[in-house]
């Protein structure tokens, strides 16, 4: 491994390193305590001696910031984090020079653009420079050609699928982490009450979304001093936008009777929290009506049928009874909830946990899922829109706490014009 001043740039084909060490600066305070992390680590070496590999190469989003607390920028170039028995070491790129090192937990290698695939030159050299004989990856995320090519780089050792068991454990949240969710989920509510503050005729989907990111950003750089400020964004809709849950804010222009859906999404150090809730711009026909309150009478039910042994295909079950009974099942759109923990719409979270009807996992303390029904009526027919409400719940041993306190319904959400 090379060490190289951060001060001196290279001069000479002599000095352009593949691999460097770039303490720049100090450490800053992470998210999760020194103890956490060990603690999450430890967990994956029980995967590692369940399945009996040497070495762990991560690759994900989610995976490398839930053992590191490094959130990676992709823009290209490949991230890894290499976990061995006695070693943890980050592999980043030379473009982010100390910052990885500085925000993440464990040792760092840097590598640099001078030579191609210097990457796995930096996997190689975080595993102690000896080539284990198994070595577990994540197949759920990990493309085929850079599979390829960290076999080609390992010859010699046996590529392993790991990514179930690791997203079964982070499946279960730690203190630590309820911790920041219940924060983020604060954050929501306070962007869903400078949304609905600033509902009115005539302004723009994109203004009142530009609103509700500025209030939880400020609340995140406040309740979170020490963080990155980054990726908090929310998904503002009216009318006919509301028809998908994943729709961004356009410069559409509200209008008297408007359909409107609010999605906040506080990003906290990686960490997703949501708060969805339908509203309209003056009181809603009468089918919308109809349609709204067949959503929120699910949405009750699902809260309650969120609890400790409950299992997920189970809840989808018996909400779908509700749907069916209203003939609206055909207008669903997706599963009614997920778990949270590392989470945003271009990286992953645990599919295992979602409340749908092929899954069959049992619910447990630790968890924390989200219980958001949707239907939607298409343009042209009674009450077309998408309605959806979002709130979240932590399962304990005493129970569940709905840590989402936003009101929904008709008697919250009908915006004077």
């Amino acid at each position: 491994m090379t060490s190289t001043s951060t001060s001196a740039e290279p001069t000479s084909v002599d000095q352009l390193a593949d691999l460097k060490v770039l303490h720049n600066g100090s450490k800053v305070p992470l998210t999760f305590s020194d103890t956490e992390l060990e603690t999450r680590i430890a967990g994956l070496r029980k995967i590692m001696a369940t399945q009996q590999l040497d070495a762990v190469v991560l690759t994900s989003y989610q995976s490398i910031k839930y053992y590191s607390d490094f959130l990676f920028t992709y823009f290209g170039r490949q991230y890894a984090m290499v976990v061995t028995a006695e070693e943890t070491t980050t592999v980043t790129a030379n473009i982010d020079a100390g910052m990885p090192w500085r925000r993440s937990y464990g040792e760092n290698i840097v590598y640099t653009d001078w030579s191609r695939d210097n990457f796995y030159a930096g996997i190689k050299k975080a595993l102690g420079g000896v080539v284990p004989k198994r070595v577990g990856v994540e197949d759920d995320t990990l493309p085929m050609i850079l599979r390829e090519r960290l076999a080609a780089a390992l010859d010699g050792s046996e590529l392993l699928d790991v990514s179930r068991g690791m997203a079964r454990q982070r499946m279960l949240k730690s203190p630590e982490e309820i911790e920041v969710i219940k924060h983020s989920a604060r954050i929501g509510d306070i962007g869903g009450e400078a949304i609905r503050a600033a509902i009115r005729e005539g302004i723009t989907e994109y203004e009142v979304a530009l609103i509700g990111t500025e209030a939880m950003v400020h609340e995140i750089a406040k309740t979170f001093p020490d963080s990155e400020i980054r990726d908090t964004w929310v998904w503002f809709q009216s009318g006919i936008n509301t028809d998908g849950a994943h729709n961004w804010a356009t410069t559409r222009q509200l209008q008297q009777g408007d359909i409107l859906s609010l999605n906040c999404f506080p990003m906290t150090s990686g960490y997703y929290t949501a708060l969805e809730r339908t509203l309209f711009l003056g009181e809603p026909d009468k089918r919308s009506r109809e349609l709204w309150d067949v959503n929120v009478e699910v949405h009750r039910a699902g809260l309650e049928l969120i609890k400790p042994g409950a299992v997920c295909k189970d809840i989808a079950a018996e909400l779908n009874k509700i749907y069916v009974g209203y003939e609206l099942l055909a207008n669903r759109t997706f599963g009614y909830g997920h778990s949270f923990g590392v989470l945003s719409h271009y990286y992953g979270r645990e599919a295992e946990l979602e409340l749908r009807e092929d899954v069959e996992t049992v619910l447990e303390p630790g968890m924390v899922v989200s219980m958001e029904p949707m239907i939607t009526v298409p343009d042209g027919e009674p009450g077309a829109g998408g309605y959806r409400e979002h709130d979240i719940l932590v399962i304990s041993d005493d129970g569940v706490e709905n840590i989402t306190h936003f009101p929904f319904g008709p008697e919250h959400n009908i915006v004077s014009a």
